[in-house]
């Protein structure tokens, strides 16, 4: 036992001679928890989760004997935790509609009694090491838990409970050490949650993570134990997008964590993902999704161990062979955290008051995602998707561009598209991918092996527009010729066609990779057709004008994943659309380049000729 000496915000100083840089303690009349994150001789310095208002000097303090660690073990699917692993279901149960200082709650349930199936390979006396499956659980409809023997252990498994209903707290086996000591199974164990769980070793990553997002999919996809970072102002949709990604992602495991975001956002993320089917089972989506809520208003150190918790949950079930989607909104908050308590400790602050160990925290944080050989020989995945919200949109700004170096996908957030009423509002100037190449292998076997030449198609597609949208701005669309009008009207098309995608849209909220590359074909078509014909002399004009033109712009919302082959009948007649003006102009040939001074235009269209 010992006592406090000084109390600096979150940060007390602890007489505690014995305790280790790491430990937990329990400190005050409340029984405040923290962990140690310096020592000087007898003095220990604990960064605490909780407010510190009313704590007095002189009042007790002890080492709990363990680190910052998370229960794993059945119940943790459909729970809602705060940002130290309390399940906020059970705390409001007993203190209310606010979290009580001090209030201990098991992060998993005692009293629910789980059914356990040994697995059939595990006889007495065979060996056992750290990650091998024990037996399992059926924790939901829609998910079953395996049970692993923790990371550490190795040994003789001496005996293993027979098929049975027990509860966390009852043995389900006993294993001998090397060094003679007998310890117990259980249903459960703990791991600290900022040292990341061993694994056999790295695999690649080679299927792309679905999100039945086009902008995502298509233009910049992420696999499976991939990094990925959503960066964007206030407004841009990030919350929403996210959400989206959880619910339509071809993951078999959904962690969310709320890391210092707005308590009415958090709550409207707490309220309607309860409420959302699993469109893969029909079951409930929170049978496969865990949820960590650490709002703004929060203690801020709870708020950067949110992070490592959610990451250590994530891990676990990686480890039975699952591939697991991690949500991180926000890592920003999650860095302003970081600079409080580097300040109260006196650290040289750097770039913006950040310390000078936001780049490498931000680093080691993203490495634990992956594709691993598990040591029980199993395969999975970790896949993190980390928003960042830059003051002001300025991308320059430290965590931005710290995550930018990190990461091999960048899905950024435009404030201007999202003002436009563009969603999701992803930049396709900014974002990019560096997962192009191992995703073009699966888009080639699985959907089509054009895939990766008509995705960059589009993108010089919108990149050439762009070039043209500063010229009209400047002088005017008379100013263009027929084929940059052409290259204008063809990136509007793709980008309200394919790009622009509605989240509350029952047929259009989600896009099967069939569906995706079915209208990116169509629109290049399209786009090629017209362009045939303004070489051939045809005006933009008439082109635009076209009918056609119109009902792609609907295709996307009026026919569902499920039904490609109305889509496709309707994508087989585009030559048909074309044929009375190719007919028209294949046997008079204007010598007309444009409608206007296009000569005196430098910006060219993809294939265009000087």
């Amino acid at each position: 036992m010992g006592k406090i000496l000084e109390i600096n915000g979150p940060l007390v100083k602890l007489e505690l001679p014995q305790t280790v840089i790491g430990e937990q303690v329990r400190v005050g009349r409340m029984g405040l928890v923290g962990e140690v994150i310096g020592r000087d001789g007898d003095t220990a310095l604990a960064q605490l989760y909780e407010d510190t208002a009313g704590l007095r000097p002189g009042e007790v303090a002890e080492g709990l004997g363990w680190p910052l660690s998370v229960e794993l073990g059945p119940g943790l699917l459909g729970a809602i935790f705060d940002g130290v692993q309390r399940p906020l279901q059970a705390v409001w149960e007993q203190s209310g509609d606010r979290i009580a200082r001090g209030v201990a709650v098991p992060a998993l349930p005692r009293d629910t009694r789980w059914h356990f199936v040994p697995e059939p390979a595990r006889q007495a006396g065979s060996a056992l090491i750290g990650g091998d499956v024990l037996g399992s659980v059926q924790e939901t409809e829609s998910i079953r838990h395996r049970i692993l023997t923790p990371p550490l252990i190795r040994g003789e498994l001496l005996e293993l409970a027979p098929e049975g209903d027990y509860s966390l707290e009852e043995a389900i086996g006993r294993v001998k050490l090397a060094d003679g000591r007998i310890e117990k199974l259980y249903l459960f164990h703990r791991w600290p949650v900022r040292t990341p769980r061993p694994f056999r070793q790295r695999d690649h990553a080679v299927v792309p993570l679905i999100t039945g997002q086009r902008i995502l999919d298509t233009f910049y996809p992420l696999l499976k134990g991939g990094k990925a970072a959503i960066p964007g102002p206030f407004g841009a949709g990030k919350t929403m997008l996210q959400q989206q990604i959880a619910r339509w992602c071809n993951a078999e495991i959904v962690i969310y964590v709320g890391c210092g975001e707005r308590g009415n956002e958090l709550t409207d993320v707490l309220e309607s993902m309860p409420l959302l089917t699993d469109p893969h089972t029909g079951r409930p989506l929170m049978e496969r999704t865990l949820l960590v809520a650490n709002t703004s208003n929060m203690p801020v150190v709870a708020r950067e161990a949110s992070i490592y918790v959610g990451i250590t949950i994530a891990e676990y079930f990686r480890d039975q062979g699952y591939d697991v989607v991690m949500v991180a909104d926000s890592t920003s908050r999650w860095a302003e955290a970081l600079r409080e308590v580097a300040g109260r400790l006196g650290q040289m602050p750097v770039e913006e008051g950040y310390p000078a160990y936001l780049g490498s925290r931000l680093a080691a944080f993203y490495e634990r995602a992956g594709r691993v050989e598990t040591c029980a020989g199993d395969h999975g995945s970790v896949t993190l998707i980390g928003a960042v919200s830059p003051p002001g949109g300025d991308f320059s700004e430290p965590v931005t561009s710290h995550t930018k170096e990190i990461i091999q996908t960048f899905w950024a957030l435009s404030k201007e598209l999202a003002d436009a009423r563009h969603y999701p509002a992803v930049d396709w100037l900014e974002s990019f991918s560096g997962y192009v190449g191992s995703a073009a292998k699966w888009w080639a076997q699985h959907v089509d092996p054009n895939w990766e030449r008509d995705r960059a198609e589009a993108l010089d597609l919108l990149a050439a527009s762009e070039e043209l949208q500063r010229i009209v701005n400047l002088v005017g669309v008379e100013a263009l010729s027929s084929e940059q009008r052409w290259t204008l009207e063809a990136a509007g098309l793709i980008k309200e066609g394919l790009l622009q995608q509605a989240a509350t849209d029952e047929v259009d909220s989600f896009a099967s990779p069939e569906k995706q590359y079915a209208l990116l074909a169509a629109l290049l078509e399209i786009y090629r057709h017209g362009l045939k014909l303004v070489k051939l002399g045809a005006p933009a004009r008439r082109l635009i004008q076209m009918p056609l033109l119109s009902q792609a712009r609907r295709w996307k919302s009026q026919h569902s994943s499920d039904e490609l082959a109305a889509l496709k009948a309707k994508i087989a007649a585009i030559p048909d659309a074309f044929e009375p003006l190719l007919q028209e102009y294949a046997h008079h040939p204007s010598p007309l380049r444009g409608e206007g001074q296009g000569e005196r235009v430098s910006a060219q269209a993809p294939g265009s000729q000087t």
